[in-house]
């Protein structure tokens, strides 16, 4: 389950993990991404102990949403050390997802 944490920055919560951050980019009006919770909390209980889940909603924070180009919804940016690696856009079923990101973290 995503938690709720507040930080003075992104880059402040993506420079702080100790762990790869998947960011799931979303808005509330969009069903594809109400799909990606129940994965995602899937894809948490497996790779809990190396990735860090967090939920980003693209209407509330629009300069995040430019700044990584999100031109698609849901879209997925995996960033390691602060930086993003991998972008995935559309829904991914929980056992491909944890497949393709266990090559990546």
């Amino acid at each position: 389950m995503a938690t709720k944490k507040h930080f003075n920055s992104f880059e402040e919560m993506l420079s702080g993990s100790d762990v790869p951050v998947l960011v799931d980019f979303y808005a509330e009006w969009c069903g594809p991404c109400k799909l990606m919770g129940s994965i995602l909390d899937q894809v948490n209980a497996q790779l809990k102990d190396r990735l860090r889940i967090v939920k980003i909603d693209t209407e509330k924070y629009t300069e995040l949403a430019s700044q990584y180009r999100i031109e698609a919804l849901p879209t997925l940016v995996l960033f390691k050390n602060g930086q993003p690696v991998d972008k995935i856009e559309g829904v991914l079923q929980a056992p491909q997802l944890v497949q393709h990101l266990q090559s990546l973290i």
